[in-house]
């Protein structure tokens, strides 16, 4: 999608996908309490007809872009891919002209045909172990644990716009994938990642906005599979799709965001879990100070390293006699 047809998507309807709604509806205008901070007095339009917004308390406005922006504190083109990905449905794409047809190569040593989505514009031309030497640099510097990288992504070849690409896959339930790379985010469907241990099994669940938060819990437990299931949302939107079944289970553990979106989701399954007699555990408490848990685990390795190396520089004392 184009930058004009991502700021033509409703801002309005935007906001009412992360539980944010009006407090006055004035049919071609609403206002809102700023998502951005505590506003007791709903200072933050949306003009409905422009498509714009404008938080009077902190003097600040724009596009959808904008929005989305000063939400998720990313920078344009994390902005664009999210909301890219968010609206996949949206998009149209084709085969570059006389391209052969696209086979993907998976680690159980068979060939098969590969998804072509045609509704995210994107198509896959193979899916592979990851090997290549630039995604296993960009896991080893998001800290994350390359053998269990390998026991839950692939490395994806793809092409958009005519051009090729590659990025660690994580699979959702709808057989997409979430593609990311050190430079972009993308997906070629939008839906969840469900881990199910048994259908009998709802003692508890854990659930993570990104799959690169879930690669994060694993690394620091140091465990190549969760013991209990496992949601990742891989967008605050389809938080609707997964609500049932975390509140199956008798105790639910979040580990969202600690921004907007991810409070207001955190907010809403705890309303959830309290209506099914489900215990909710909010885990964003552990990483308050950090946008997320991989940006936690980053930090606190990056500490450890330190610390580590200031030992080695210490001269020894020998024995005292």
């Amino acid at each position: 999608m184009t930058t004009i047809e991502l700021n033509n998507l409703s801002i309005k309807n935007y906001l009412a996908e992360l539980n944010i709604h009006p407090v006055k509806d004035r049919g071609y205008y609403g206002m809102y309490h700023s998502p951005f901070r505590t506003d007791n007095n709903a200072s933050f339009k949306v003009d409905y007809q422009k498509n714009l917004w404008i938080d009077f308390g902190s003097n600040e406005g724009g596009t959808m872009i904008d929005l989305v922006m000063r939400l998720d504190n990313s920078t344009v083109k994390e902005a664009i891919n999210k909301l890219e990905c968010k609206y996949a449905d949206m998009q149209t794409g084709s085969n570059p002209n006389n391209q052969s047809e696209p086979f993907s190569f998976h680690g159980n040593n068979h060939l098969e045909k590969a998804e072509n989505n045609q509704q995210s514009g994107i198509s896959i031309l193979k899916i592979i172990p990851i090997t290549n030497q630039a995604l296993l640099d960009y896991l080893t510097e998001r800290k994350i644990n390359i053998d269990i990288a390998k026991q839950h992504c692939d490395e994806v070849h793809y092409s958009a716009n005519n051009k090729s690409y590659f990025a660690i896959g994580f699979k959702n339930d709808a057989e997409g994938y979430t593609l990311r790379n050190k430079y972009a985010k993308v997906c070629t469907a939008s839906d969840i990642t469900t881990h199910q241990k048994a259908d009998t099994n709802t003692e508890a669940c854990l659930v993570f906005e990104g799959f690169m938060d879930y690669l994060s819990y694993l690394t620091m437990k140091n465990i190549q599979h969760s013991k209990v299931d496992v949601v990742v949302l891989n967008s605050i939107s389809n938080l609707s799709k997964a609500i049932d079944f975390i509140t199956s289970h008798q105790k639910v553990y979040t580990y969202l965001d600690n921004d907007e979106a991810g409070r207001n989701a955190t907010l809403q399954i705890n309303k959830y879990s309290r209506t099914h007699n489900c215990i909710h555990i909010d885990k964003s408490a552990d990483y308050a100070n950090y946008k997320d848990l991989n940006e936690w685990l980053c930090k606190t390795q990056k500490v450890e390293q330190a610390q580590k190396i200031e030992q080695q520089r210490k001269p020894s004392r020998g024995f005292k006699m």
